[in-house]
């Protein structure tokens, strides 16, 4: 069959680059029929065998039935494409009752097509720094309630929450839209910190019970995965936007000076560099 990677082929004076879908004689673009390109193409990365008629026709045609005159013309095309005939035979040979080979000379490499593919697939295998500055996501909050009612107040809890930590200068927040992306999977904190770029990761729940409600949140190193900090919140539903600020408040009120203490606990390199020397000096002393 054909390969899917884009690869080039040197031969005389010629360049196949099956990338571009293209032959090309000393950079001069030669006119190929798509069937008779393939063919081609099927010849050389092949080189090393007789390709019987079957097989061509298997592979170019996908198995059609075509007649031995139209094989014999694309081949007499293919052989025409690179200054080759049937009575030479220099380049595409003929092996009677066995079928065709390309017998030329040549070199195989990777077409820039395949290279540019190669350098995005790298780039997206390869994990994204962390930033300089702690960084932290708030992941969807889970409805435990089994009312579907229920999910506004769990989202409003985590998007209210996101806009308040984006107000603290000193650590950067994932995006709202970014961070929402995981409701309702089942997360590893550390993939969703390495997709999400951040260092720490919140996550948490909210249950409700007649008019009662019960939001845990957790703040976890995404490094590690290992848990930072933890607690949960019991409020009466009569005013629902007042229950989301004051938790709001409470949790940044809680997550703000833990990451300070566990920036100021970790090596040099990944502490915040704004962190005032009198909050640098009571978290460490707390290490």
């Amino acid at each position: 069959m054909l390969r899917d990677r884009p690869l080039l082929y040197r031969f005389e004076d010629y360049v196949l680059d099956t990338g571009r879908r293209e032959l090309r004689l000393a950079n001069a673009p030669v006119v190929l029929e798509p069937q008779v390109f393939d063919l081609l193409a099927y010849l050389i990365q092949n080189r090393e065998r007789v390709l019987s008629k079957d097989d061509l026709i298997a592979t170019i045609w996908n198995g059609r039935v075509v007649s031995e005159s139209a094989l014999s013309t694309r081949i007499s095309a293919a052989r025409c494409a690179v200054n080759d005939s049937g009575e030479q035979q220099r380049l595409i040979r003929t092996f009677p009752r066995k079928g065709f080979r390309f017998v030329g000379a040549a070199n195989e490499e990777q077409s820039p097509a395949g290279r540019r593919a190669d350098e995005r697939a790298a780039a997206l295998e390869k994990p994204p720094a962390l930033p300089e500055k702690p960084s932290i996501a708030v992941l969807p909050f889970t409805n435990m309630s089994g009312d579907a009612e229920q999910d506004y107040f769990a989202d409003g809890m985590a998007e209210d929450i996101t806009t308040a930590l984006s107000k603290v200068r000193w650590f950067s927040v994932a995006a709202r839209n970014s961070a929402f992306a995981y409701k309702g999977k089942a997360v590893d904190v550390r993939d969703a910190g390495r997709e999400l770029r951040a260092r720490y990761v919140l996550e948490g729940s909210v249950r409700k019970a007649g008019n009662r409600v019960r939001i845990t949140a957790q703040l976890l190193d995404s490094t590690t995965g290992h848990h930072v900090w933890a607690e949960h919140y019991d409020r009466e539903l009569a005013d629902t936007f007042a229950v989301q600020d004051d938790i709001t408040e409470q949790v940044v009120a809680a997550i703000e000076p833990r990451l300070y203490a566990a920036e100021a606990c970790a090596p040099s390199a990944s502490r915040p560099r704004v962190l005032m020397l009198g909050n640098a000096l009571s978290a460490r002393s707390r290490c």
